[in-house]
C-alpha cells in the first residue's frame, strides 16, 4: 500500500524498450535521490500502474506495440496526467515541435546529456507539483461551494457581479438584513477574506467547470 509519505515523494516513470537506456536513466536518477519505476512498454506501464505522488514520465517515442506518441495523445487528457518528457533517437523538428505544442514538458534527443535530462525532470516535477496544488485548491473550493445552501449560492452569484445587498434583496425576494446574513455566511464558508477573494474563487470554479465541459 502506498503511504502518504511515499505519495508525496516524486516518482519518475521511465518507459523505454532499450534495457541499457532504462538502466542508465534509473542509475542517473538514483544517484540524485529520485525514485523511479521503469517499464519496457506502454502496456507494461498500464498493467502495473499504481498511484504515486508528483513526478513525470520519461517516454521513448518509438516503442513496441503502442508508440509513445499515440499513448501520449490519450494520456495527456486524463485528470491525473503527469508531465511527459519525450526522448528519441529518431526525432525530427516537426515531431518535437508538435509534441511541445500539445503540452509535452520537453523533447530530448538521444543520447541525452545527463544534466539536460535532470534539468528537464526537475522542471517537470515542479510543474506537476503546481498542478496538484491547483487541483487541490479547486477541490477545496468546490467542497466549500457545495456546502452553501440554495439561498447562499444565489446570493454568492449575485455578490460577485458587484450588486449591493439592497439590489440582491430585491432580486431574490429577501430582506436586506437576510441577504447580509447570507453574505457573511458565504464569505465564512468559502474562506474568503474579502469580496475580491470571493470573486476570484467563483471565477476559478466557473473556469474549471468550463474546462471540464470542453474536455467531456
Amino acid at each position: 500500500m502506498t503511504t502518504t509519505a511515499e505519495a508525496a515523494e516524486p516518482t519518475i516513470i521511465i518507459i523505454d524498450d532499450d534495457d541499457a537506456i532504462r538502466e542508465a536513466v534509473e542509475g542517473l536518477l538514483y544517484s540524485v535521490g529520485l525514485r523511479t519505476r521503469a517499464f519496457a512498454s506502454v502496456q507494461h506501464f498500464l498493467e502495473d500502474r499504481k498511484p504515486c505522488g508528483p513526478g513525470c514520465i520519461v517516454l521513448d517515442v518509438r516503442l513496441p506495440g503502442r508508440s509513445g506518441l499515440d499513448f501520449y495523445k490519450e494520456y495527456i487528457n486524463s485528470p491525473d496526467a503527469m508531465p511527459v518528457i519525450f526522448i528519441s533517437a529518431h526525432a525530427d523538428v516537426s515531431m518535437s515541435v508538435g509534441a511541445i505544442k500539445s503540452g509535452a514538458a520537453d523533447f530530448l534527443t538521444k543520447p541525452v546529456r545527463p544534466q539536460e535530462l535532470l534539468d528537464a525532470i526537475q522542471s517537470a516535477i515542479s510543474r506537476d507539483m503546481d498542478r496538484r496544488r491547483a487541483a487541490a485548491e479547486v477541490t477545496r473550493l468546490r467542497q466549500a461551494f457545495d456546502s452553501l445552501t440554495v439561498q447562499e449560492r444565489k446570493v454568492a452569484r449575485l455578490v460577485v457581479t458587484g450588486k449591493l445587498n439592497k439590489q440582491i434583496a430585491a432580486e431574490v425576494g429577501l430582506s436586506e438584513a437576510t441577504v447580509k446574513l447570507h453574505r457573511g455566511r458565504v464569505m465564512k464558508k468559502m474562506g474568503a477574506p474579502g469580496l475580491i477573494d470571493l470573486v476570484r474563487m467563483v471565477d476559478r470554479l466557473s473556469s474549471e467547470e468550463a474546462r471540464l465541459s470542453r474536455a467531456g
